[in-house]
């Protein structure tokens, strides 16, 4: 194994990824395994996902300088509950921490969207967030099939994942382990 140099971006941006399509949480890990691998230090913070069987988690927790917390129940949700709405209360207090610390190069807040379109979180909380990222940190945003346009109003880049054809309308295929999850 070679030794990776700690370096630290001259400027972070935010980048925001959604839609209807798959890939959000994809781009974002990309973005943070590439990171890695130039001496980069990355936290992801998954909103709504509480389920540690992701695939994602054990890759995470085998490569040196990428960390991952969950805030979340295990159950996709429909309608929030009270325990919804404390998990995104602790996630965005969580996330406020790791990126005041200026001690990550890059944090992911994957799915924050998704909380803010079921109302887990609010929107205000989500545009501090992005006032408050130090200068050198960059911010990814997954989630939604929307993004709030305050959030994108605030963002640098964004990628609207474009659903063209899915198995499992075509085929009845559903989620696949190592795929999806």
């Amino acid at each position: 194994m070679f030794k990776i140099t700690r370096k630290r971006l001259k400027q972070g941006l935010i980048q925001v990824y959604f839609g209807r399509g798959k890939g959000k949480t994809t781009a974002a890990l990309g973005q943070g395994f590439r990171a890695t691998g130039h001496g980069f230090k990355v936290y992801m913070i998954q909103f709504m996902k509480g389920n540690t069987r992701y695939g994602e988690i054990d890759a995470i927790n085998a490569t040196p300088n990428f960390e991952v917390k969950q805030f979340g129940t295990e159950e996709l949700i429909e309608i929030p509950g009270k325990i919804d709405l404390e998990e995104g209360k602790k996630a965005l207090e969580f996330a406020k921490k790791i990126i005041m610390s200026d001690e990550y190069d890059i944090v992911i807040l994957d799915e924050i969207g998704v909380a803010v379109e079921m109302g887990v979180i609010n929107v205000e909380n989500v545009l501090e967030l992005m006032d408050l990222k130090p200068e050198k940190v960059e911010l990814i945003i997954t989630g939604g099939q929307k993004m709030h346009p305050k959030i994108k109003e605030k963002a640098d880049l964004i990628t609207e994942m474009k659903m063209v054809k899915h198995y499992f309308s075509s085929k009845g295929i559903n989620a696949r382990y190592g795929i999806e999850y």
